[in-house]
């Protein structure tokens, strides 16, 4: 089932990307062009199929690509497998939390343009927040509602430390009153504006800048987007980035000309995996199945979890990143707003693993000793619940954007084994 790059897929690829220039693809070239071992990326493509021949993984997608070209691209496994279907370069992923990079650099757009600085209190567009409370654990394992100590700021959303998270905290009974738990909003019908002032009136789990707490803080930041543009957040998106980027085959539902190529969800169960419910359950506070993509009510674009995207058109974003903000004569953002989303913005905040700091909508990694992982300092990524992962290395002009359909996952270690992979392969 694996399909290396062999030297005739390189030449196929080669003809490819030469006539499709024009339509902005970005070039595949020979890895060792770019520093890059074909030797060594046998190693990878070998021990990603081994998750396909133990049942661990259907299948997925990994991109690799140095100084702005395409050194790698392999499909491996199935798309689906009880229809034996393929997976292919061009299947398409629900990439759940890697929406937030979108969101967040949509945000820094607005702030170039003039509309508003990350600065200010979110109530200056969303006033339903201008006077929020915090639910604060009492000495008898309860909690007492609190006013917030100070206004949540846009700035406070993009480095999720507004303490606001998917419903869990210490008034969750609240919360699973509100049906206001877990990061998932395809099945919602209603606009995204709507669910947003709902979590606005409930009690949050840590006051305002106290704490890194993971939650709706970027779907918060979606709904400001509309309110600032006047657009709904699918159309700014594709205005601001998804268009100008040729981003094709990115969108928040799924086509009906594009659906065949939708890879199916599965998911751990015992040594093994099984194809997930369709549309799904909700289990532990995250969406377990097929989703709402291609039948759903299409009303709710959510700015955290919303986008379903190819590995090569959320390569094209992230190239957009590491060339510092434009590709191809495409500007998107400036380069100090790029530097400033990519620095970790939480220095005096504890964080969950050691050797990473958060920057606006990215993780950071700010010592590599204490991180403990080939990679190198400055480096900054995000996951997604589907088990997907992508993160750009400045240090060595890289990018690579992994793409796949577990949940849960479990202790799956192919991601680990992913970064140590792709770092071996550099000869440069």
């Amino acid at each position: 089932m694996t399909k290396s790059v062999s030297i005739f897929r390189i030449c196929i690829l080669l003809v490819i990307f030469a006539n499709a220039s024009e339509a902005g693809e970005i070039v595949a070239i020979p890895p060792e062009e770019v520093g890059i071992s074909s030797e060594r990326l046998q190693r990878l493509d070998r021990t990603l199929e081994s998750y396909v021949e133990n049942n661990q993984l259907a299948g997925g997608v990994v991109m690799i690509a140095r100084h702005g070209k395409i050194a790698h691209i392999n499909s491996f496994g199935w798309r689906d497998k009880e229809s034996k279907s393929q997976m292919n370069d061009d299947a398409m992923f629900r990439l759940a939390s890697q929406t937030k990079a979108l969101t967040s650099v949509g945000i820094m757009i607005l702030q170039e343009r003039g509309a508003l600085l990350i600065s200010d209190p979110v109530s200056k567009y969303l006033p339903e927040f201008e006077k929020t409370t915090v639910a604060e654990v009492n000495d008898i394992g309860d909690y007492t509602v609190v006013p917030a100590n100070r206004p949540i700021t846009i700035r406070d959303l993009l480095t999720h430390s507004a303490g606001i998270d998917y419903g869990f905290g210490p008034a969750k009974s609240q919360w699973k009153d509100a049906d206001m738990q877990g990061w998932y909003f395809a099945h919602r019908d209603e606009p995204v504006r709507d669910t947003i002032a709902r979590i606005a009136a409930l009690p949050q789990k840590a006051q305002p800048g106290e704490e890194f707490v993971y939650g709706y803080n970027t779907d918060i930041l979606g709904a400001v987007i509309e309110v600032v543009s006047g657009k709904q957040l699918d159309q700014y998106l594709y205005d601001s980035i998804l268009h100008p980027l040729g981003m094709d085959d990115t969108h928040f539902y799924m086509p009906d000309d594009k659906k065949d190529r939708l890879a199916t969800v599965y998911s751990i169960k015992g040594k093994g995996i099984e194809r997930a419910k369709s549309p799904g359950d909700f289990i532990g506070g995250s969406h377990v199945g097929q989703g709402h993509y291609v039948t759903g009510p299409r009303k709710s674009f959510s700015g955290g979890a919303g986008l379903i995207s190819t590995a090569q058109d959320y390569g094209r974003f992230l190239q957009m990143l590491l060339n510092g903000g434009e590709l191809e004569g495409e500007r998107i953002l400036s380069r100090k707003s790029v530097e400033l989303m990519t620095v970790n913005h939480l220095t005096e905040i504890d964080f969950w693993k050691a050797g990473v700091g958060i920057g606006l909508g990215f993780l950071i990694i700010d010592d590599l000793g204490e991180y403990g992982t080939l990679g190198s300092e400055g480096t900054y990524s995000w996951g997604s619940a589907y088990h997907c992962a992508s993160w750009v290395d400045p240090r060595e002009d890289l990018l690579v954007v992994y793409l796949t359909q577990l949940i849960p996952a479990g202790e799956l270690d192919d991601r680990k084994k992913l970064r140590a992979l792709v770092y071996q392969s550099l000869i440069d």
